[in-house]
């Protein structure tokens, strides 16, 4: 593997911004100083942009095995890597589902082959499968999902002596889809009654209610806080659930809280133009939702930001309301939309560095990724602020081939992403070559 020095960088990295050169050797993180000399290695300037860590996204869904119409463990990790994350975790409501250790591995096999960027798995957990999850072992898993709302196949877990069990026996943390069904049942019904199969779109968050989302993640919270649970709450949407969750830093924390980019960036009102295809569950909010969420980023109730990327095709984002599926292809855009809260004076970089790469590597237990430190993997990517780009359907990487943000110009761009110490984007195009790997945790609870 050759040597490479990085020249030139304004690198961001555990709340500081300072100008220095990076050496990377056998894929790791040789040298972070100013005025480096390697005699032998290849030279990448920098040209004063800014070099951040690579992302960690707690939270993807890439289709493989079951609808790799939609998207494939491949297409999907390209257009991350293009997207400035070099890690992702990826969730169990496939076909079939990865409900069994068996099936865990499986996916862990594939990926080896085909993921371009660093992975891990999610276990799901069923109603039946709690044996399943008591075998977990160190590393194995990067969490349980629950379900705490529908999802595919038989994920639906609404047994509260399930629930019980899961979160009193899980050896890594529980991670959590907070919204209750009965809730989202009745506001379905309701509105089917009114209009038939073709409910407006703009009342997507009145049928993913506030309610609905409340009333799941608060018995999440509690059973965590009963059972001394790790507990991770994902994707949260409303201003009400934060007074569930505290501002305390994070090693602290035994429960923690995500938001995701398009919950940060979109509301209630862009539905009249995006329509269904920023549908996605639990539901786009209210304004002043999505103002209380940024400001829980800044507060530090929410730790840390992720996608939820989950692509469907465009024909079936065409469909009426309850024959179209939810879900939005986010990946490859994240970053340049989190850089956007940035540029509006919100989010500092220090700040989304810390949400998007170092929280992750800490709620997981992420072995030597997710900083910039001498002995870490060499997982980079470079980010000029003032080069705009405009997403085309062109440029967009994903297999579904479309994006939420279809014709806006953000004011940055990435420039390049290194994966394991390799050149994986060079700001045009995604290496072949390239592949990650498996995510080494240490996320074991001894229970």
């Amino acid at each position: 593997m050759t040597d490479t020095l990085i020249k030139n960088a304004r690198l961001v990295n555990e709340d500081v911004i300072r100008e220095v050169d990076v050496l990377i050797r056998n894929g790791r993180i040789e040298r972070v100083d100013p005025e480096i000399s390697a005699a032998n290695a290849a030279v990448y300037d920098a040209k004063g942009n800014h070099l951040l860590p690579g992302l960690i996204d707690d939270q993807v869904h890439f289709r493989e095995p079951g609808a790799t119409h939609k998207g494939e463990i491949a297409t999907e990790s390209a257009a991350a890597i293009a997207g400035g994350i070099t890690s992702f975790m990826e969730m169990p409501n496939v076909n079939p589902t990865t409900t069994t250790r068996t099936r865990l591995h499986e996916k862990y096999r594939l990926a080896d082959r085909k993921s371009r960027a660093n992975f891990a798995f999610y276990l799901g957990a069923t109603n039946d499968n709690i044996d399943e999850i008591r075998a977990l072992k160190a590393g194995e898993a990067c969490g349980v999902k629950v379900f705490m709302g529908a999802s595919t196949g038989n994920m639906l877990v609404d047994r509260p002596e399930t629930l019980e069990k899961i979160f009193s026996s899980s050896p890594v943390p529980v991670v959590t889809h907070c919204e209750d069904t009965p809730t989202i049942n009745a506001n379905e019904q309701r509105f089917r009654e009114k209009f038939g199969e073709d409910v407006p779109i703009e009342l997507h968050p009145e049928i993913r209610s506030v309610e609905a989302c409340y009333k799941s993640s608060s018995l999440a919270v509690e059973l965590a806080r009963r059972y001394g649970t790790r507990l991770h709450v994902l994707h949260l949407t409303t201003q009400r659930e934060l007074a569930l969750f505290e501002g305390k830093p994070l090693g602290q924390k035994q429960i923690t809280a995500e938001a995701c980019v398009h919950h940060l960036y979109f509301d209630d009102t862009h539905y009249a133009v995006k329509g269904g295809l920023i549908k996605c569950n639990p539901a786009i909010k209210s304004a002043s939702d999505r103002e209380a969420l940024i400001r829980a980023v800044v507060d530090g109730l929410i730790d840390v930001v992720a996608t939820d990327h989950a692509p469907h095709t465009w024909e079936e984002k065409q469909q009426t309301y309850f024959k179209m599926p939810s879900g939005l292809p986010l990946v490859q855009h994240a970053l340049v939309s989190l850089l956007e809260h940035y540029h509006r004076g919100i989010f500092s970089l220090e700040l989304i560095v810390r949400k998007s790469a170092h929280a992750p590597a800490e709620v997981f237990g992420v072995a030597d990724r997710g900083f910039i430190r001498e002995g870490y993997w060499a997982d980079l990517v470079l980010v000029d602020l003032n080069r705009p780009f405009t997403v085309k359907r062109e440029n967009v990487l994903y297999k579904c081939g479309w994006s939420p943000f279809d014709g806006e110009t953000f004011h940055s761009s990435v420039m390049a992403t290194w994966l394991n110490g390799v050149l994986a984007y060079n700001g045009h195009t995604v290496s072949d070559s390239v592949r990650g790997q498996r995510l080494q945790l240490d996320n074991y609870q001894a229970r």
